[in-house]
C-alpha cells in the first residue's frame, strides 16, 4: 500500500487499534491465472498463546482466523504462502463547503490497515475448535454481552469439521490514516467539526481520531 509520508500512524498502536476494533478483515491470496485472486471477509485475532510484544511494522506478531472449508480459497490456501489482510477503519467524506475556500476539491478521509503474513493451515478438529472459542472469547470480551459458550460447545463439535483454521506469522504491516494532515490546522478543526457533528457513528469514530494527531 502505498502511503504518504504525511498519513503514516504516529506509532504502532495505532495500527493494533484498528486491527482490534475493526477485526472483520479481507483476507487476499494469490490464485491461479485462471481463477485469479481470492478474497474473503473474515474475523481475526490476535493469537492468545503468543505473548511478545509488537514492533513499530508488526512484524513478529501472531492472528488467528477462519473460514468455511467449502469456500475454495480454503483448498487453494497453502502453508508457507505469504497472504494479505486488510482492515478499514473509520472513515468519511469531506465536502469543499467545509474548506471555505475556493477553488477547493472534495476528498475522503480513511484508514487503513493492511497486513501481510506467512499463513500456517492448523490442523485437527480439537485445534480448529480452539481457534474458534478463541475467537468468541475475544469479541463477547469486546463487542458482546459475556456470552456463556459452555452449554453451546456440543453444537461446535458438530459444525467444526467444516471449519478451516489458520494461524499468520504477520512479516509487516503498513498504517493509511488520511485525516486531512495536509491541511492547515484551522481547516483540520472544521472537518473534524463537521464529522464531530454527523448522527453516522463512523464519522464520529473519525472526528474522534482526528483529535487524537499529534
Amino acid at each position: 500500500m502505498f502511503v504518504p509520508s504525511q498519513y503514516r500512524q504516529p506509532d504502532s498502536s495505532w495500527m493494533l487499534d484498528i486491527i482490534r476494533g475493526n477485526p472483520l478483515a479481507q483476507f487476499v491470496s494469490n490464485g491461479s491465472p485462471e481463477e485469479g485472486p481470492f478474497v474473503t471477509h473474515l474475523p481475526v485475532i490476535q493469537d492468545p498463546e503468543w505473548h511478545g510484544e509488537w514492533s513499530s511494522d508488526l512484524a513478529g506478531g501472531r492472528l488467528l482466523g477462519h473460514m468455511n472449508r467449502a469456500n475454495p480459497h480454503w483448498k487453494a490456501l497453502e502453508s508457507g504462502s505469504v497472504n494479505l489482510l486488510t482492515f478499514t477503519g473509520p472513515h468519511g467524506y469531506v465536502s469543499p463547503t467545509v474548506y471555505e475556500v475556493t477553488p477547493a476539491a472534495p476528498t475522503w478521509n480513511f484508514t487503513s490497515v493492511h497486513v501481510h503474513g506467512i499463513v500456517e493451515k492448523i490442523e485437527g478438529t480439537e485445534n480448529t475448535l480452539e481457534v474458534v472459542q478463541a475467537t468468541v472469547r475475544a469479541y463477547e470480551k469486546d463487542f458482546g454481552a459475556g456470552w456463556d459458550m459452555t452449554e453451546s460447545l456440543d453444537y461446535f463439535r458438530k459444525i467444526v469439521p467444516a471449519v478451516g483454521a489458520f494461524r499468520i506469522k504477520v512479516t509487516g504491516a503498513e498504517g493509511m490514516f488520511k485525516l486531512s494532515q495536509e491541511q492547515p490546522e484551522e481547516v483540520q478543526e472544521r472537518v473534524q467539526r463537521s464529522f464531530g457533528g454527523r448522527e453516522c457513528t463512523r464519522h464520529q469514530a473519525t472526528a474522534q481520531l482526528m483529535s487524537k494527531l499529534p
